[in-house]
């Protein structure tokens, strides 16, 4: 089951759009990470199923984005070359006594998975704010 909904900004691109696309990601990683945290919740629950969002790369997949070539030496990739591919996901996870579909090692996982994009997410977000400082700065 799929919960929580994560606002989409516009695509516009504009000059902070690593900042833009590094916050929506943490967004999301928050969200997962209280879905995950329902879950772990409710692994004793009678019935319970677990739930999940979707993934943030199907969110922005699609979205297709061409980098701009500004002198003519620029290397150009089609925007086939940049799309990501399919993973499938195994259903291996056994159904509990209790006939809920929760598996604590799955939800360690996929929070330890979640916990690791968002910190990802926050330093793309500090470096790119250094950067930015130390271009404005009249050191």
């Amino acid at each position: 089951m799929t919960v929580g909904a994560i606002p989409q900004a516009s695509a516009a691109i504009g000059p902070l759009y690593v900042m833009d696309l590094a916050s929506r990601k943490a967004n999301w990683a928050t969200v997962r990470q209280a879905a995950i945290a329902g879950n772990i919740a409710n692994s004793n629950t009678p019935g319970y199923k677990a739930r999940d969002i979707d993934s943030f790369v199907a969110k922005s997949d699609k979205t297709q984005l061409q980098m701009a070539a500004t002198r003519r030496d620029h290397m150009t990739i089609s925007p086939t070359r940049l799309s990501a591919g399919d993973l499938s996901r195994q259903d291996g996870w056994d159904m509990k006594h209790s006939a809920n579909n929760v598996s604590l090692d799955e939800q360690l996982m996929m929070a330890d998975e979640t916990a690791r994009d968002h910190q990802l997410s926050l330093q793309v977000m500090g470096t790119f704010h250094r950067m930015l400082l130390t271009s404005v700065s009249f050191r």
